[in-house]
């Protein structure tokens, strides 16, 4: 299989040098844009994951300095390598659209498993241990850990909550549409919906796996997988203002592989302000190769 194109060069820097040529089975793929703060704090939940061998892939849109020149990142980058992990920077310029920047860093990419880590999303440590154990054993085409917000800890929506159903063995492919019941789980992401589920559902278990709508800010594909279905390629049926692009990634995906989340997430929203205010354009709405 072919890998999406990407449209823009990709301009190396002085902290690109990767060590090893050998991809190890798990590389970390985060776009970013004009969030160095949170940049900063993702990477440190990346360093932390101390159990997993992986490799990063850093890709900046940023309108000024890359987001990882900042002192804080470089430090964090330089961590990362020290633990033995290959760290990869590069600016992705002309932006073309959020579904094209994730095509390029698929891409680049030659793990067996893709993580898209999203640039303001802190990982627990373990978190990432559990969702490749996760992928490992359902044997699916992607394990997602959505995103909490805990200034919403003490909102707790009960209706929110009802759509909630457990996966019992291996996730089967499913059509998820919006005139089906399954699309009503989309409800179960919101806020700290995920952190009220994993109080009400974990009980000795290391993780439960559950039906989902769609899964966003921290998504561990097998690469094979979501290749299979065209990655990000139809980037180029989207004007460059858009979003939803992981909602049609992972729908292809789920119908022909299938897909869960899994509780405790372990994956926290630093509840930064999006970086896309424009937000008229639904990649669902808009791809025609559906």
């Amino acid at each position: 299989m072919t890998p999406p194109e990407t449209t823009g060069p990709e301009t190396a820097t002085p902290e690109t040098e990767v060590r090893g040529t050998a991809a190890p089975e798990l590389e970390v793929l985060v776009p970013t844009r004009n969030r160095p703060v949170e940049l900063a704090t993702t990477l440190a939940g990346l360093a932390a994951q101390l159990a997993v061998e992986f490799g990063v892939l850093l890709s900046d849109q940023s309108d000024g300095q890359a987001g990882y020149h900042t002192p804080s990142a470089r430090t964090l980058i330089r961590v990362l390598r020290l633990q033995g992990r290959p760290v990869h920077t590069a600016r992705h310029l002309p932006r073309r659209g959020l579904a094209e920047h994730r095509a390029a860093l698929l891409a680049r990419a030659r793990a067996r498993y893709v993580l898209y880590l999203d640039d303001d999303v802190w990982l627990e440590p373990g978190a990432l241990a559990r969702m490749l154990a996760a992928i490992r054993e359902l044997r699916c085409g992607f394990v997602g850990a959505a995103v909490q917000g805990l200034s919403y800890l003490d909102d707790v929506r009960p209706a929110e909550l009802a759509p909630f159903e457990r996966w019992t063995g291996r996730p089967e492919p499913e059509q998820v549409r919006p005139d089906t019941p399954a699309w009503r789980r989309w409800t179960l992401h919101n806020a700290a919906n995920p952190t009220h589920l994993a109080q009400q559902h974990l009980r000795d278990e290391r993780w439960i796996a559950y039906k989902v709508a769609w899964v966003g800010g921290c998504v561990l594909y097998d690469r094979e997988a979501l290749l299979a279905c065209g990655g990000f390629s139809f980037w180029r049926e989207l004007p460059d203002e858009h979003v939803g692009e992981d909602v049609v990634a992972q729908q292809r995906v789920m119908a022909r592989f299938g897909g869960a989340g899994i509780l405790p997430t372990g994956a926290y929203h630093q509840e930064a302000p999006t970086t896309v205010p424009v937000r008229d354009h639904e990649a669902r709405e808009l791809v025609r190769s559906w």
